[in-house]
């Protein structure tokens, strides 16, 4: 039957499909409510379809139709499964697990294996890589990262350190810094006349 002045069939309707509402895949039309996935009916576009013969899925249903079979393939956790495979006459043997103990593991062992966590120097707790912030050649928490004695945040471009402790400059000069005339005493020096 000819098709008079109309588009395209759509590869799933086979209703008419007109330019305005058409994406092609594989060399056929498709509407795009139409456009979806003949396994589990997933709305598709071009990043997510993938055509087998007349038939378009998502790349997920692809793979479990007309992927590759056995261990080592899929995609997540969906796709894992607990078949022994012996309706295909293979002979599954599970390994005796070893009985665990009711103690903890060795904390010996652990820091053997990963190292002993860094102490942050104010609070004496470990520091994990999340929250450690280095100041004077130490790992800090965020938290623990303040003036000893103003209790300022800081940052790189305003702690100095003495004596292991840490201090924002404003602080440190005042406490540390040098004394005398010109450093926040006197600005001019004043001749006495004898």
């Amino acid at each position: 039957m000819p098709n008079w002045g109309g588009g395209a069939k759509c590869g799933a309707c086979e209703k008419t499909v007109y330019h305005a509402e058409e994406i092609q895949c594989n060399g056929r039309s498709f509407h795009k409510t139409c456009f979806q996935c003949m396994a589990c009916r997933k709305a598709l576009d071009s990043t997510t379809v993938a055509a087998h013969e007349s038939e378009i899925y998502c790349k997920i249903c692809y793979g479990r139709r007309y992927g590759p079979k056995g261990i080592g393939y899929g995609q997540g956790a969906g796709c894992l499964s607990t078949d022994t495979g012996e309706h295909l006459g293979l002979q599954f043997q599970q390994s005796p697990k070893p009985a665990r103990s009711a103690t903890t593991s060795n904390p010996s062992k652990f820091t053997a294996k990963f190292g002993e966590s860094e102490k942050c120097p104010r609070c004496g707790k470990s520091v994990y890589a999340a929250e450690k912030v280095m100041g004077g050649g130490k790992p800090w928490h965020k938290t623990c990262f303040r003036c000893a004695i103003c209790g300022k945040s800081l940052e790189s471009t305003n702690v100095t350190d003495k004596d292991g402790e840490l201090y924002c400059k404003v602080c440190y000069a005042k406490n540390f810094g040098p004394t005398g005339i010109g450093f926040g005493g006197l600005t001019q020096q004043v001749e006495k006349k004898e």
